[in-house]
């Protein structure tokens, strides 16, 4: 999502927009950061927008799907999205859902606010990762549908063994609804930063 959101196309557009308050996800670079008033997780989004005077106009980035979500939600006329996105949330397939849906009438579909409004539009619930987390564990249903980045399956499975989480098929039939970018994300890979900081001092 941060390559989405370059920060010298950002400064610029932010230029654009010189009395608007910007609040921008957390998925982005140190530099967009360093151009933005207020940055929020998903968890907390809604609450930071609703903290900001109605009258105040908001930029949000880098995420269209989650600030569009957001704006439907408070009915902010005022608020301008960057034109970014999340890959593995753009990838999934509504009639596939459609599909699992119909297979499992019982199931509640869970879905994450960077999904496309159409897919947002299919959810029994829509939150973030913890949100969805913490729905799952105090619903009485047994099957989930779950449409967000798959690793939060394994989570899942270990908190809530006796329930069924299904995960929410792609657009395409081979494709794995995984992040590339946290995959990236390993003990190795983290200790090597650390180890060429420590070197710096």
């Amino acid at each position: 999502m941060a390559e989405s959101c370059p920060a010298e196309e950002f400064a610029k557009f932010r230029k654009r927009y010189p009395d608007h308050t910007v609040v921008s996800y957390v998925n982005t670079s140190a530099e967009v950061k360093a151009l933005t008033d207020v940055c929020c997780t998903s968890t907390n989004a809604l609450k930071i927008v609703e903290s900001i005077p109605a009258g105040q106009p908001i930029i949000f980035g880098p995420d269209r799907n989650l600030g569009g979500y957001i704006r439907k939600v408070t009915g902010r006329e005022n608020m301008i999205l960057w034109d970014g996105s999340c890959h593995v949330h753009e990838k999934f397939s509504l009639d596939r859902i459609r599909g699992l849906k119909a297979t499992h009438p019982h199931a509640k579909t869970v879905v994450h606010p960077e999904c496309p409004a159409e897919i947002v539009e299919e959810a029994d619930y829509v939150g973030s990762t913890a949100g969805i987390l913490d729905y799952c564990g105090q619903s009485e249903a047994k099957e989930f549908i779950v449409v967000t980045e798959s690793g939060i399956l394994v989570e899942m499975r270990k908190r809530y063994p006796e329930k069924v989480f299904i995960p929410a098929p792609s657009v395409h039939e081979a494709a794995c609804n995984e992040c590339n970018y946290m995959k990236m994300i390993t003990l190795e890979a983290f200790w090597n930063v650390l180890k060429a900081r420590l070197l710096k001092f």
